[in-house]
C-alpha cells in the first residue's frame, strides 16, 4: 500500500539482506519513523512494546527473530531460546506461535551449518504468503460488498463499520478487514468507512491513516457510536480482523469487538471476520472459557497519546491520581454472533463443519 505516493510493505529486508525494516507503530499516525531491526532481542521488544502489531504482522517479525537468532549461534539450544523468548511476547494472537513453529521445524530438519540460510528464507516465505494470502481475502469480501451495493440505488454508498487495525500495517500488505474495502473502492463501488477509534490504544487512528492515504472515505468514530448508527440504518456490514480463531469458530479479537457483535446481531447487520487461515487455532474449542487474555500496562487506559498546542507527539493523563485501570486488550465473540468468516479461499459459516470442509489440513493436523 501507498504512504504519501510512495508504495510500502509492512516489513522489509535492508539492503544488507540480514535485518529487516518497520514502522514504528508506537508513533503513527503522528510521526514517520522507519526502524532497523537486526537482533532477537530487539524482534522481541518491538512485539511486546507495540512497534509492530497486528497478529499476522507480529508473526512475520518473529519468524526473523528466530533468523536473527541463528546468525549468533546456530545449535538445537539456540533455537529452543530464542523460540521461547519470542513466543512469550504476546499470549493471545496465535500467528506468532505459528510462525515460529513452523520456521523451528525447518531448522530443526536440516544441519546447524544450513540454519541461517534456511530461517531467512522460511521467514521470506511466510511474508508474501501473508501478502498474497490477505489480497485474496480482499477479493473473497470484495463479493460480499459488490452483493450489497447492487441492492442499492444509483449513487448510493455502502457503509462499513470496522473496528481496531486489521489493516496492511497489522499485516504485510492489504490488510485482512481492509483489503476488501480497498478493493471494492479501486472498482469504483462508492464505500464509506465508520473507524472505530478502538481505546484505549487508539488504534483506530491508524486505520484512519491507512485509508486516508488510499483516498477511501472514512469517518474516526467513538466506540460506543457503532450501536446508535445501526440503530439508525448507517451501517450495511461489520468487517473486523481476528487474532485468534477456535475450532467451533468463535472469534478473539481487539477489545470491543464482542459488543460491536451484540449491536449488529441486534440491529439484522451483518457481522463479517476476516481472517488468514494461521490464524485458525484447531487446539482450541471455546474461546471464551480457553484463550488467553493479554492485560497490558494499564497506563495505556489512562493515558492518551496526541498531538499538542505546538505540535509535539505528547501523552495526557486523564485518569484521577492513584485511580486502578483494567487495561483488557482482547475478547472473544461467539461464533452464533458471526455472520460469515472471510478467508483466503472463500467465505464460510463460522462453525467447525464449515471449517473442517474448508481448512481440512488445517482442523485435523
Amino acid at each position: 500500500m501507498k504512504i504519501d505516493g510512495k508504495q510500502y510493505r509492512s516489513i522489509w529486508l535492508a539492503e544488507d539482506t540480514t535485518s529487516i525494516h518497520i514502522f514504528n507503530q508506537e508513533k503513527l499516525p503522528y510521526e514517520f519513523e522507519i526502524l532497523t531491526l537486526s537482533t532477537m532481542e530487539q524482534a522481541a521488544e518491538a512485539i511486546v512494546s507495540m512497534k509492530v502489531r497486528g497478529a499476522p504482522l507480529i508473526g512475520c517479525v518473529g519468524a526473523y527473530g528466530m533468523a536473527f537468532a541463528m546468525s549468533l549461534d546456530n545449535s538445537d539450544e539456540s533455537i529452543e531460546r530464542a523460540y521461547q523468548v519470542l513466543v512469550e511476547t504476546r499470549p493471545t494472537a496465535i500467528n506468532l506461535k505459528w510462525a515460529l513453529d513452523r520456521v523451528c521445524a525447518r531448522l530443526r530438519a536440516v544441519s546447524p551449518e544450513q540454519r541461517l540460510a534456511v530461517a531467512y528464507e522460511e521467514a521470506n516465505i511466510i511474508c508474501d504468503e501473508d501478502a498474497e494470502i490477505n489480497h485474496n481475502i480482499g477479493l473473497n469480501g470484495l463479493e460480499i460488498i459488490r452483493e450489497i451495493a447492487a441492492k442499492k440505488a444509483p449513487g448510493e454508498t455502502v457503509n462499513i463499520l470496522t473496528h481496531c487495525n486489521a489493516g496492511w500495517l497489522a499485516t504485510v500488505d492489504w490488510g485482512t478487514a481492509t483489503a476488501p474495502m480497498y478493493l471494492a473502492h479501486n472498482e469504483g463501488i462508492k464505500i464509506h468507512v465508520w473507524v472505530d477509534e478502538t481505546r484505549p490504544r487508539n488504534q483506530g487512528a491508524l486505520t484512519s491513516f491507512e485509508l486516508g492515504g488510499h483516498g477511501v472515505p472514512h469517518t474516526l468514530i467513538a466506540d460506543n457510536a457503532g450501536g446508535h448508527l445501526m440503530q439508525h440504518g448507517e451501517v450495511d456490514l461489520v468487517i473486523v480482523g481476528t487474532d485468534r480463531v477456535t475450532a467451533r469458530g468463535d472469534v478473539c479479537n481487539k477489545i470491543g469487538t464482542y459488543l460491536k457483535a451484540l449491536a449488529a446481531n441486534a440491529n439484522q447487520v451483518p457481522f463479517y471476520v476476516a481472517l488468514p487461515s494461521p490464524t485458525i487455532d484447531p487446539t482450541v474449542w471455546d474461546g471464551v472459557k480457553e484463550i488467553p487474555i493479554e492485560q497490558r500496562n494499564g497506563r495505556e487506559q489512562s493515558h492518551v497519546q496526541g498531538i499538542d498546542a505546538n505540535g509535539q507527539r505528547s501523552f495526557v493523563d486523564i485518569a484521577p491520581t492513584g485511580t486502578p485501570c483494567g487495561n483488557y486488550a482482547f475478547d472473544v465473540t461467539p461464533a452464533e454472533l458471526v455472520t460469515g468468516l472471510i478467508t483466503e479461499k472463500g467465505v464460510c459459516a463460522a462453525n467447525n463443519d464449515a471449517l473442517k470442509a474448508m481448512f481440512p489440513e488445517i482442523m485435523q493436523g
